[in-house]
């Protein structure tokens, strides 16, 4: 909206105008509601060239206003902005307002400054005040041990990764490389001997001897070779965007981060990658998590305009983003990942009452476990034995078997763990599963008559965690082209708990939370996001939902974006 106001010398030229009316009591707006808002937009122009005479009046320099400028207009008021109060029109529509003006900073123009383009995204972002860097993987991995953490995180990480990050922590000279060369000895020890899988300059060497250095600098993976650079500041603009503003179709990337963020998913992403030398890559990693809250992709792989625009600024890039960029990433990256997916799982785990079930299920070629109450992730494995230890970290409680494609030989494998699972797929012959006595069929590992509220609560579990995986997994997909699915994983895993969070945290008292509910109901809840030096600010509509964000603690700040470089993510209304 562009509305000059026009004063005896100069002229005051309205960029964008924002236009919000609130109602406080009653239950009516009046006989004509849009005339009301008429005319206190009628009383916008008058009252700027009143509060800016000084800088209108002579031959003075032009002036620029740097930060928004708040009108207020109050109905039937008695006094205007330094003066008696402005009537508007006549007769029985006649209405007088109260008009005040938040004062805002002026800067002087000079006179030959040329117009400046608008910088992009990526542009902006260079030109920091003070430098940020993401921490280093030494700093998680020492966090963790003082918290008496890092034991049962390095439990939970495959071989590979465990080297991969031993090898950053050498070459770092990190202290924390010994914990990790503990680790990997001990798992040695039980397959193959003191020193069967360790590393060559490893072997032989206690767990806290001085660890030599490696000669050469770990690279992630071959896939450096085949990366697509990053693309040209000069891509195509996002449509509504000036200069450091975009208006997106949905904030809900953006309602992520606070959960994430409380769980110390966020302050892991920095270190995780960094092991892997992709921390310049975290915006990767957060497109990738806002595609899996935005719209569904068509055909497998197609995504909507408008929900590329939303993740690219979610990220902090200038869209459009290209696929096979973020398809490079997912190939190079997959080491770092169970990091990431231990941080969340440790976190889930230790929420957990042990007289709570988990649900498993099938999906995409491995078992997905999951908290019963409120849908919270535990995990996502390849197979019963990678998942053994999350049960474990939960209090060994029992486990809801629900439909859907299960590996060959998960029941048996259940069974010989001792985990006391109920479901109401039929068991394969050989399974060791024994039908139980119940209005519906049900099996279970050992005999003796199942808990009626775990019989009772089956269905509606699986049937609430069909639907997540439906949604999350087959009809919203974050890297659709990628050979290996880890990433697409990861960032599931993390989309779910965020989603899980908000749901849990607005409707637990009064339904079932569910993440879903989250999904739907925010995924049209519009945002427009000014980015500047320190901070990105995302400002949402004000009603009902922004009300319900507030009240829940879910508009928090959160600082050290690592994709957005250290700034801090702001919300607002407006």
């Amino acid at each position: 909206m562009t509305a000059p106001a026009v004063g005896s010398t100069g002229e005051i030229t309205v960029h964008r105008c924002t236009v919000t009316v609130v109602r406080r009591g009653g239950w009516s707006w009046g006989p004509d509601p849009r005339a009301l808002v008429r005319r206190a937009v009628d009383a916008v122009p008058q009252a700027l060239e009143e509060h800016f005479a000084e800088h209108l009046a002579g031959d003075g320099p032009d002036v620029e206003i740097t930060e928004p400028v708040i009108v207020v207009v109050r109905p039937g008021g008695s006094g205007g902005s330094g003066g008696p109060g402005r009537s508007s029109r006549s007769g029985r529509d006649q209405m007088s307002f109260d008009v005040h003006v938040v004062p805002a900073s002026v800067v002087e123009v000079p006179a030959d400054a040329p117009d400046a383009e608008p910088e992009s995204f990526e542009e902006f972002f260079a030109t920091e005040r003070t430098p940020w860097s993401a921490p280093g993987t030494g700093a998680l991995f020492t966090e963790l041990a003082e918290r008496n953490e890092l034991d049962a995180l390095l439990g939970l990480l495959p071989d590979d990764s465990l080297r991969v990050f031993l090898r950053a922590l050498l070459d770092a000279g990190d202290p924390s490389a010994g914990q990790l060369s503990a680790e990997l000895a001990r798992r040695a020890a039980l397959r193959t001997g003191p020193d069967g899988a360790l590393p060559e300059p490893l072997r032989g060497s206690p767990p806290d001897a001085d660890l030599p250095r490696p000669r050469t600098r770990y690279t992630a993976s071959a896939a450096h070779e085949n990366a697509v650079p990053p693309p040209a500041a000069g891509g195509s603009a996002v449509p509504r965007t000036t200069g450091r503003e975009a208006q997106v179709c949905s904030a809900l990337p953006f309602l992520l981060a606070g959960p994430l963020a409380r769980i110390g998913y966020l302050d892991a992403i920095g270190p995780a990658l960094a092991g892997v030398e992709l921390a310049d890559d975290a915006p990767m990693f957060a497109a990738a998590l806002a595609y899996k809250v935005l719209g569904p992709t068509a055909r497998g792989w197609r995504r909507d305009r408008q929900d590329g625009e939303a993740a690219a600024v979610f990220a902090g890039l200038e869209p459009p983003l290209p696929e096979e960029r973020l398809t490079a990433f997912a190939d190079r990256v997959r080491p770092a990942l169970p990091l990431l997916d231990g941080v969340l799982a440790l976190a889930v785990c230790r929420g957990h009452d042990p007289a709570d079930p988990l649900l498993l299920t099938g999906a995409d070629s491995g078992l997905l476990l999951v908290d019963a109450q409120g849908m919270f992730p535990v995990a996502w494995a390849g197979d019963t034995a990678r998942l053994l230890p999350h049960w474990q970290a939960c209090g060994r409680p029992p486990v809801l078997i629900c439909d859907g494609p299960l590996p060959p030989g998960t029941l048996s494998e259940l069974a010989a763990a001792d985990v006391p699972f109920m479901t109401a797929v039929r068991p394969l012959r050989g399974d060791p599963a024994t039908r139980l006595p119940w209005r519906t069929p049900l099996w279970t590992a050992a005999e003796g008559r199942p808990d009626p509220r775990l019989a009772a609560a089956l269905p509606g579990h699986a049937a609430r965690l069909a639907d997540l995986v439906t949604a999350l997994t087959e009809e919203r997909r974050a890297v659709p082209l990628a050979t290996h699915g880890d990433l697409e994983r990861t960032v599931t895993l993390a989309a779910a708990l965020g989603l899980s969070t908000i749901a849990w945290t607005l409707w637990r008292e009064r339904e079932t939370p569910d993440p879903l509910l989250a999904l739907s109901r925010f995924a049209d809840l519009e945002a427009i996001v000014r980015f500047e030096t320190d901070a990105v600010r995302v400002r949402v509509p004000l009603g009902r939902r922004h009300a319900d964000l507030l009240r829940g603690g879910l508009l928090a700040d959160v600082p050290d974006v690592v994709w957005l470089r250290g700034r801090t993510l702001t919300f607002s209304g407006g």
